[in-house]
Parts: C-alpha cells; sequence; structure tokens
C-alpha cells in the first residue's frame, strides 16, 4: 500500500520546537511530535527537525503564532492511496485509444466499400444525378430513424439557421455530385488523385473570401501537391476532361462548403455540432436535389428501367444501398473521430485514408497503373501530408 504525507494546520497548540544544530549548515530540517505540549514561546522554525521519511526545505516565512494555548501547531497524518489507482487512469486511456482505434478503422473500412461498390453501380447506370440522389434519400432516412428513435436529440434549429445553412446543403450537394459524375469516368484512384488538391483550393478560397493568407510553410507545401497531380494526370490511362473537370469541380464545392462554414456559422450561441449539422445538410441536400434528377433523368431507378437496360435489378439495388449506407456512415464516423482529436490530426487520418482508399482500388479493379503514374500520385499524397502537418503554423508576432 502506497502512503503519503499531508500537513494540516490546526489552531490547537504550537510543539515546542527545539533549536537543533544541523551537520549541513545549508539545511535545516524539522522534527514533529504531534504528543508534545504547547509553548507560548515563539521559536524559530527554520532551525528544526522532522521524524518523516523524507525531507523538507525550510521556508523564508510562516505565520506567527498568537499566544498561549491559541498558537498553531503542525499534525501530521497520513492517507493511503489505492493501488488500483494508477491502473485505472491506464486503463481508461487504453480503451479511449482502443475506441479511436476503431473508428479509423471503421472511416477507413467505410471508404473504401463506398469507393469499390458506387463505382460498380455508376461503372454500368451512368445516371450520377440519380446514384447521388439515392444515397441522399437513404441518409435522410437514417437521419430520421435516428431522431425519431432518440438514437441522437433532435435539434430545434430556427428559420434563421436554416437559412443560414442553405449554402452549405447546396455546395454539399454539388460536391458530392461532382465526386460521382468524376467515379463513373475515370478510374477510383485517379478521382482521389485529382481531390487531393483540395488543400489547393482551401487556402485560395480562404484568402479570397475569408483574408486569410497563408504562411511560407503552407505554400511549400502545396507546390509536391500540383505537380504530382500534374504528373499522375498526364501518365492516367483512363484520363478524359469530364471526370477530370468533374473532380476538380467537386474540390471546389467541398473547399467552398468549408470557407463557408467559418463565414456564415460564426453564432456560438447558436452552434450546432458537427453531426448534427451533417444530418440536416444530408436532409436539405435530398430536397435541393430531388427535383433536379426529376428534370434531368426522370424516374429512371425503377425495375421496369433497369431491367429494360438489360441490368441485374437485384444487383443494382443492393450495390447502391451498400454504397448510400456506407456513404452516410464514412461521414458520421468523420465528425465523431473529429470530436476526439485535433483538427491536425484528423487532417493527416484523412491523408491516409485517400492513400487506403487509392491503394484498395487499385488492388480491386486491377487498374493499370505505371511507374510514372505512381511517382506523381505520391508525391501528391506527400504534399497533403506536409500541408496538414505544417498548416497549424503560425507566424512569429513582430515584436517592437
Amino acid at each position: 500500500m502506497l502512503q503519503s504525507s499531508a500537513f494540516a494546520l490546526s489552531a490547537q497548540s504550537l510543539l515546542p520546537l527545539k533549536p537543533w544544530r544541523a551537520s549541513n549548515p545549508s539545511f535545516d530540517p524539522i522534527r514533529l511530535s504531534s504528543s508534545s505540549a504547547a509553548s507560548p514561546k515563539r521559536r524559530d522554525l527554520n532551525n528544526v527537525t522532522v521524524s518523516a521519511p523524507f525531507k523538507l526545505r525550510p521556508w523564508s516565512s510562516v505565520p506567527l503564532a498568537t499566544s498561549g494555548d491559541e498558537a498553531n501547531r503542525f499534525e501530521a497524518r497520513a492517507t493511503s492511496v489505492p493501488e488500483s489507482a494508477g491502473e485505472g487512469v491506464e486503463s481508461s486511456r487504453l480503451g479511449k485509444t482502443l475506441v479511436l482505434g476503431l473508428l479509423f478503422g471503421l472511416w477507413y473500412l467505410f471508404n473504401i466499400y463506398f469507393n469499390i461498390y458506387n463505382k460498380q453501380v455508376l461503372k454500368v447506370y451512368q445516371f450520377p444525378v440519380t446514384v447521388t440522389l439515392v444515397q441522399f434519400a437513404v441518409g435522410t432516412v437514417l437521419v430520421l430513424l435516428m431522431w425519431g428513435l432518440n438514437l441522437y436529440k433532435k435539434p430545434k434549429v430556427s428559420g434563421a439557421q436554416l437559412l443560414a445553412i442553405l449554402p452549405l446543403a447546396l455546395v454539399h450537394t454539388l460536391g458530392n455530385l461532382f465526386t460521382n459524375m468524376s467515379l463513373g469516368k475515370v478510374a477510383v484512384s485517379f478521382t482521389h488523385t485529382i481531390k487531393a488538391l483540395e488543400p489547393f483550393f482551401s487556402v485560395v478560397l480562404s484568402a479570397m473570401f475569408l483574408g486569410e493568407l497563408p504562411t511560407l510553410w503552407v505554400v511549400a507545401s502545396l507546390v509536391p501537391i500540383v505537380g504530382g497531380v500534374a504528373l499522375a494526370s498526364v501518365t492516367e490511362a483512363s484520363f478524359n476532361w469530364a471526370g477530370f473537370w468533374s473532380a476538380m469541380a467537386s474540390n471546389v464545392s467541398n473547399q467552398s462548403r468549408n470557407v463557408l462554414s467559418k463565414k456564415v456559422m460564426v453564432n456560438k450561441e447558436e452552434a450546432i455540432d458537427n453531426v448534427t449539422l451533417f444530418s440536416i445538410i444530408t436532409v436539405m441536400s435530398f430536397l435541393l436535389l430531388a427535383p433536379v434528377t426529376l428534370f434531368m433523368d426522370g424516374v429512371k431507378f425503377t425495375p421496369a428501367y433497369i431491367q429494360s437496360a438489360g441490368l441485374n435489378v437485384q444487383q443494382i439495388y443492393l450495390r447502391s444501398l451498400v454504397a448510400a449506407l456506407c456513404f452516410h456512415a464514412y461521414q458520421q464516423v468523420s465528425y465523431m473521430i473529429l470530436a476526439r482529436v485535433s483538427p491536425v490530426t484528423h487532417s493527416v487520418g484523412n491523408c491516409v485514408k485517400r492513400v487506403v482508399v487509392i491503394v484498395s482500388s487499385v488492388i480491386f479493379f486491377q487498374t493499370t497503373v505505371t511507374l510514372i503514374n505512381s511517382l506523381g500520385t505520391g508525391m501528391a499524397l506527400a504534399g497533403v501530408f506536409l500541408y496538414s502537418r505544417v498548416k497549424g503554423i503560425k507566424p512569429k508576432a513582430k515584436t517592437a
């Protein structure tokens, strides 16, 4: 059993403190005895001894005793510390680490399955607007179930808040739509290589609309990103301009959402947590895209139409459902991770996620990758990693 000693000041009596000549003139220990009688005389408290198993440094000043029996004295008390206290702390830390590791694993796994199943659907069913609507529809159903079953607190939002969220929902809709358009045209690995340019657009848009000028370190980290994407693009076997520009438009849309969220969601008293904000955006995105889908594609997700196109109805429905569930799940898990770690750690994790998705898609779809193409992709991802590490570095304030 560990023992710790504590000293309490009691207004009862002052211990008789006798001067003691220490062998070491630079240090004067003290002796405590709770059985001694009180002494009305004031003693030199810097020249006393202690019977405790440790030594105390002499202090320069102490409160003086008043007089007689009302003088102060020191009492030594011992309290026990359970041996399991340290183990409890370590166990709690281990538990949190395991939960965080599980969340990162789910984040990557959901991303892999979303990209694989989504690509399989878009490869044969070339209606990206309808596919995006299906994903928002499944997400909307999940959100309503969470709120209806009290799995997550139903938010109370005002009309002013909904109006502020509307631009975020619009660019969120466009970002996912353009991503699906790109995935339908080019390889998954190439789409995600182009999407590695997100930091570049984040810096440009933040400087234009928020007045946040990047540091020299941030600008330097953008060089390998831009150079790597350019190198990968000119050597990509599946390259076509529709897929390229769709992925670029997705970058602009997604980073516009981040900039808008900083610009319009500034009222801390009416702040909405990230999970609730994403849930509201999902429902609003479905409502925004539904009429657009009817206008552009019509109703082409019925079993009759899919069968008439020579496709397997059950296969298309199942893969679309799995992709939609994974789409919603990985974004929810992403926000759960962000609530547990710093933005820099989350950004690094997102960079690793992109590597995992690219590698897994290349293996699954057996995508042809040349040495130069791999070098370009690697440069871009290395630049994203550097960006995530240096974007938090603030320039030193100038001193007068």
